[in-house]
């Protein structure tokens, strides 16, 4: 049995299991300088809402009635491409499907021995990179000063957070139960980690978590929580515009305070970035993720659900907050 899932319909406002569907293929014929590949790990991310509409963006929309693509560990089967060989695992931008064709120029190999297979689509992959490049490269901490992290206990929050912390930073994480504010707190070394959903005043509360202000504000959620640390900036803060998953399944644009004047006041950067942008530096981010690992200045923490079938519940459960880190599905 090969099966794939495909995008049926583009969801207004939260999508829901009806836009996805599943269906049996047959298992493709491979050609010249082509891989045939198994999924073994795949990644459920929150830039992938924006790419179920057909709005204009960074990155193409998912196309109706063709599968949901994303970042995918796979095992090569068979190859007709002189660089690789069966056996080996390959990381790419590849479909939701269990079995699939691609040209060998677009997988690269990964070492299950060097790191766990997962982590490259975690750590070692798009979400540590991008808590890197964000925070080191617009964020600029220095030593002593304050960053706040929303969405901290997620795939590049956790990341975000440590880095800040291995900068020599009093880190400030945002988060949404208790046991991921125990989790930042009582595992990873945040100083300060605040329950949103069961504060009864959010500003108030970062307030108070962060009697000096706030220097550098890593923004994964937007909405509330956002107009909220805006309002405790210190002179010269940056603000890292990564995600604002709070407001990706908004049916109307929404309106906020206008955050301009505390900007003007303030000097202060506010700044948004993909990054895809990096891909250049990437060897960069990995070497140096990857060394922090070794000397254990970094951990990770992957919510890791099993069965292909269970991709779409997986994707939705981002927007519950159900996963710890990084999100993932084992084939």
């Amino acid at each position: 049995m090969n099966r794939k899932i495909v995008l049926k319909s583009r969801p207004v406002g939260m999508p829901a299991a009806a836009n996805f569907e599943m269906s049996e293929v047959s298992v493709p014929s491979i050609q010249e300088g082509e891989l045939l590949l198994k999924s073994k790990f795949v990644s459920v991310d929150p830039y992938m809402r924006g790419r179920m509409s057909d709005a204009k963006s960074y990155t193409p929309p998912f196309q109706v009635g063709e599968p949901i693509v994303g970042g995918v560990v796979a095992e090569v089967i068979e190859s007709k491409h002189p660089d690789f060989k069966s056996g080996e695992d390959v990381i790419g931008m590849f479909p939701w499907q269990e079995i699939f064709t691609v040209p060998g120029n677009i997988a690269n190999k990964v070492d299950g021995n060097l790191a766990p297979l997962g982590y490259y689509l975690g750590v070692l992959g798009m979400p540590g990179l991008t808590a890197y490049f964000g925070l080191l490269d617009i964020g600029k901490p220095q030593k002593g000063e304050t960053v706040v992290v929303s969405g901290a206990a997620g795939a590049v929050g956790v990341v975000v957070g440590q880095i800040a912390k291995i900068q020599g930073c009093r880190v400030v994480g945002i988060a949404g139960d208790d046991q991921k504010t125990a989790y930042l707190k009582d595992e990873l070394g945040f100083d300060e980690v605040i329950n949103y959903k069961t504060v009864p005043d959010i500003a108030k509360a970062i307030e108070t978590a962060c009697p000096s202000g706030v220097d550098v504000y890593f923004d994964n959620v937007g909405g509330d929580i956002s107009d909220a640390v805006v309002t405790q900036i210190n002179n010269n803060a940056r603000i890292i515009i990564c995600g604002q998953i709070s407001l990706y399944n908004a049916t109307s644009q929404p309106v906020g305070p206008r955050i301009q004047p505390t900007l003007l006041k303030k000097s202060a950067l506010m700044q948004g970035f993909i990054v895809s942008k990096y891909t250049t530096r990437f060897p960069e981010g990995v070497k140096q993720l990857a060394k922090w690992l070794l000397e254990g200045k970094l951990v990770y923490k992957q919510t890791v659900t099993k069965g292909f079938e269970n991709l779409p519940q997986a994707f939705l459960g981002l927007f519950e907050g159900d996963n710890m880190g990084k999100a993932l599905v084992e084939i």
